[in-house]
């Protein structure tokens, strides 16, 4: 296996446009104070378990998650950030604020959930961040942990803006015929984590972590970024949360899919005439907290460090294979609870400095 070649003219402090170009800089995860929101609470049971029944639900552990579960996930996670600054990565690991806090508004109360992954909440698009307006009540705060840390991007040149606050009232999420929560239109939503850049154009997935709303005024928002700046829907792809487990890039021109929820013939618009890896099964990790938040498809949510090095699941073995066919070196490490906590290596990173612009990597 080759070693990643980080060192070369730096870009600025943020400066992110791809998922796969040379990795500069990046925040890690904390799993510190690990909850499961109450399921009561209509948007946890979208976010969480939305293909439970309300009899299945009664059954979900909630509160805090146990603590063997939380010192394993953050000796993994300190793994990874050890092996990221052995590679010349500069490193950030903000420490998780205390998620069993309760808070409100005027239309609810909760506790929050988790720092476990910082992709989901935070969009990177060039120089500027954006905090997205999740559709989850117990996540209305968890950025506060990361706010010291966009302070210094923001002295350092980066542009910092936030979605306007959801109100998240019961009207947003209504029931489908089989009495499973959906998100509605009655204002913008969106994770982070709905949306995969490729240079110049953002693949956005509608699906119960993101709604048409969000769409629109990412779309809008990111006009003032770039005005060159395309916004590719992805509709009817995977209708439940993230965008991750399904599609991967993994450099220009090669895309892994997930093969459960993606066909040859419905290979999203923007990705057609790439060549396609698809994702050989998966091993479960043992099961050790009754439901989980993520499939066994969070195996093949892999972080690129540049377009030929990849840190990838260890106990993966046909995936890794698969990447190294397609000249793809593996740096592989644990992320035990990436099931139960609900993020693979994609997930419990945030990138902010790659070396690449936005460039047209689809014409």
């Amino acid at each position: 296996m080759t070693t990643p070649q980080v060192t070369g003219p730096h870009r600025p402090v943020v400066n992110s446009w791809d998922e796969f170009t040379t990795l500069r800089e990046i925040v890690v995860g904390d799993a510190s104070y690990t909850r499961i929101p109450e399921q009561a609470d209509l948007s946890a049971w979208l976010t969480c378990y939305p293909k439970l029944s309300t009899r299945e639900l009664a059954d979900v552990a909630v509160g805090r998650v146990p603590q063997h579960i939380v010192d394993e996930a953050n000796e993994d996670l300190g793994e990874l950030a050890s092996t990221l600054r052995g590679l010349g990565i500069t490193v950030h690991q903000p420490p998780a604020p205390d998620h069993g806090v309760e808070f409100g508004t005027p239309d609810w109360r909760s506790a929050g959930m988790s720092s476990f992954c910082p992709r989901d909440l935070t969009l990177v698009v060039g120089s500027t961040i954006i905090e997205t307006p999740s559709a989850t009540r117990a996540r209305y705060f968890e950025l506060f942990g990361l706010r010291p840390l966009l302070q210094e991007c923001l002295r350092s040149g980066a542009h910092w803006l936030a979605a306007p606050r959801p109100r998240l009232a019961d009207d947003l999420f209504p029931l489908d015929e089989d009495g499973l929560p959906q998100l509605g239109e009655a204002e913008p939503v969106f994770d982070a984590a709905n949306v995969l850049r490729l240079g110049r154009d953002v693949l956005y997935q509608v699906s119960r972590s993101g709604n048409e709303a969000g769409r629109l005024w990412l779309e809008s928002t990111l006009r003032l970024v770039d005005p060159d700046l395309r916004v590719h829907p992805l509709r009817d792809v995977y209708g439940y949360t993230h965008i991750d487990s399904t599609i991967s890039l993994l450099r220009p021109g090669l895309v892994l899919l997930n093969p459960s929820r993606v066909r040859p013939e419905t290979v999203p618009e923007p990705l057609k005439g790439w060549d396609v890896l698809w994702c050989p099964p998966l091993r479960p990790q043992p099961s050790v907290h009754g439901h989980t938040l993520s499939e066994v498809w969070i195996g093949m949510n892999l972080l690129m460090v540049d377009p030929g090095h990849a840190v990838v699941d260890r106990e993966q073995p046909e995936l890794i294979a698969a990447l190294d066919r397609h000249g793809i070196d593996v740096l592989p490490l644990r992320l035990r609870h990436s099931q139960v906590l609900g993020g693979g290596f994609h997930c419990v990173t945030l990138d902010i400095t790659r070396d690449g612009g936005p460039e047209d990597y689809l014409t």
